[in-house]
Formats: structure tokens, C-alpha cells, sequence
């Protein structure tokens, strides 16, 4: 038998309660591999208290969160369990996987129309139990996908983000942190715009401490080193690649919604490329797509209006219009 003195009296919880903050509640829903992945990197980073895992495969689900549970004991304490919509209540964040697979060869955008028939029923599920949520979309095509849970939440424009280029800009940081020997984390690049085959590099601004290593170049006329194009198309062909070869991405998307829930949570204002409503910025006007974007408790508190020369511009409004097209087929 335990000893009662072992165990906090009620008196003393009492005590002690008003010093305990409100428990960081997060919500997944598909526990596939993209689902876990992100699972799995904000439990190991202590970013929830509670994490609530959502799935249609109950079986699957349960063996998934067994696993989870059974590595606690490694980790910062957080409650991990499996759950529907209902269990959701209260919660900070909701990140969305759920969606059909792409299939190897299969482009962004060929993923539309059977995303927005699932999140037609889903959506509104979910706001229905976790109405004061951070909507955090995933589903592939990102942009499309954000701009459709907008729509169908009708939550504020701040409140629903996309993952968006923050994988690319990541891939993008590390491809060219190989060819410049540097940190990746020293380094400063952007990919902008669609999540997909219109994205944008951001030439004009790739920098290390603050010096801007292409600018003299470029506003010289003169064409990006064959190299470096390279890198900008092994970053927009890195998914079809690793599809081609495992079947799905997973651990890089997981590690990147980490750090935007991480964001939100401890409301850090940490500029990122996620996906979010864009009006009156660059001529653009009813879409959403990737650009720095400032992150808080709030969710997108602000997106910055970066500077771009004539070819990023018009790169960025053809991406936009692309998605614009897309969007316009919709029934939504």
C-alpha cells in the first residue's frame, strides 16, 4: 500500500492551484503519416500539455497513441490520447492532416476536388467543438485547402494558416546552406507563393548576416548561376521525389508545424511563410498563399510586405492567379 503522505491532500491542490496556467491543448486530426509526424515532434518538444488525436481507423488510432504513451517516460509530461471532435473542446490549435494521399506523379492541384468534398463536413465539425482554435491546415494543396476551411469556418482570416513554403523555404535554406557552407540556421531565403510547382525563390533576398548576396547581380541584369537555379528545382521537385521513393513526406512537415504550433502557443512573433488570406498586397486580392508572415497567439498577427524585383513580382502574381483559377472552379 502507498502511504497517503505520498500524494498532495486536497487542502494543498487547493493551495496551489491559482500558480498553475492553463494546460496548452492541441488537436490532430489523421493520425497518417504526416498526422504522426507532427504528433510525434510536438510531444519530444514539450509544445502541448494535452494532445487529443482524431482518426476515421479507430483501430490504427489506438495503436498509434499506445505507442506515443509508452515513450512518455522520456519526455516532458504531456497527455496523449485518442479522441473525436468532441474531446477537443477548449483547445488551442487544431492541425488538420486529414485528406486523400497524393499519389506518386500526381500534382498539388490534382488533389482539389476530393479535399474540399472531405472538408465540407469536416470543417464545420471542427468548429463547431473547438470554435476558439488556431486552425492549422496541412491537407495537400495547402493554399487551396486554407482558403476553403476559411470559407467554410468562417472564422477570422487570422485565425486559419496554412503550412504554406514553410517545408520549401526549410528545403530551400538547407540545399543552399550545402552549396554555401554555412548553417542553415544562418542563412536567410525565402520560397513564396503557391505550395507547389508555381513557387517562388527569393533571389533578392537570400542573405547571410545581413549581407544580400545576389543583389549587386541581379540589379546588374545578370541570370542566376545555373547552380543555384538547380537548387530552386530540386526544392519544387523535393516532394514528387521523396514520394516516388517512400510513398509520402513526413518527418521535415512534422518538424515544421512544430515550430508554427510553437509559434502560436508561446506567442513568439516568429516571422514564417505560412499560407494565410492575402488582400492588397503586390496586386494581389482573395487568395491564400505564402508569404513572411508574422506568428503569434493570435495567428497571423501581420504579413510583411516584402520588397521584390520585376521578376519576383511577377512570378508571385502569376502563382496567385494560378490558385485564383483553381479557386474559381470551386462550389464553395
Amino acid at each position: 500500500m502507498f502511504s497517503e503522505n505520498l500524494f498532495t491532500s486536497s487542502s494543498e491542490e487547493k493551495f496551489l492551484s491559482p500558480l498553475i496556467r492553463r494546460p496548452r491543448k492541441g488537436v490532430i486530426v489523421g493520425a497518417g503519416h504526416v498526422g504522426m509526424a507532427c504528433a510525434y515532434s510536438l510531444l519530444i518538444q514539450n509544445i502541448l500539455d494535452e494532445m487529443v488525436i482524431v482518426d476515421i481507423n479507430q483501430q490504427k488510432l489506438e495503436g498509434e497513441v499506445m505507442d506515443l504513451n509508452h515513450g512518455l517516460s522520456f519526455v516532458e509530461p504531456t497527455l496523449v490520447r485518442a479522441g473525436t471532435l468532441a474531446d477537443g473542446e477548449n483547445a488551442d490549435i487544431v492541425i488538420i492532416t486529414a485528406g486523400a494521399n497524393q499519389k506518386p506523379g500526381e500534382s498539388y492541384l490534382d488533389l482539389v476536388n476530393r479535399n474540399v468534398e472531405i472538408f465540407q463536413t469536416l470543417i464545420p465539425e471542427v468548429v463547431k467543438f473547438c470554435s476558439t482554435a488556431i486552425l492549422l491546415i496541412i491537407t495537400n494543396p495547402v493554399d487551396i485547402m486554407t482558403y476553403v476551411s476559411l470559407k467554410f469556418s468562417g472564422l477570422p482570416n487570422s485565425s486559419v494558416i496554412g503550412s504554406g513554403t514553410v517545408l520549401d523555404t526549410a528545403r530551400f535554406r538547407y540545399l543552399l546552406s550545402e552549396h554555401l557552407q554555412v548553417d542553415p540556421r544562418s542563412l536567410h531565403a525565402y520560397i513564396i507563393g503557391e505550395y507547389g510547382d508555381s513557387e517562388v525563390p527569393v533571389w533578392s533576398k537570400l542573405n547571410i548576416s545581413g549581407m544580400h548576396l545576389l543583389s549587386e547581380q541581379l540589379e546588374a541584369g545578370k541570370q542566376i548561376d545555373p547552380q543555384l537555379q538547380e537548387i530552386a528545382a530540386q526544392v519544387k521537385n523535393a516532394a514528387y521525389e521523396i514520394i516516388q521513393r517512400k510513398g509520402a513526406t513526413s518527418y521535415a512537415i512534422g518538424l515544421g508545424v512544430a515550430q508554427i504550433a510553437q509559434s502560436i502557443l508561446r506567442n513568439q512573433n516568429r516571422v514564417l511563410t505560412v499560407s494565410s488570406l492575402i488582400n492588397n498586397i503586390h496586386g494581389i486580392q482573395d487568395v491564400c498563399l505564402s508569404l513572411p508572415a508574422v506568428i503569434n497567439r493570435q495567428g497571423v498577427m501581420r504579413v510583411l510586405n516584402i520588397s521584390l524585383n520585376q521578376t519576383e513580382l511577377q512570378q508571385l502574381q502569376t502563382s496567385s492567379k494560378i490558385l485564383r483559377q483553381t479557386i474559381d472552379q470551386l462550389n464553395i
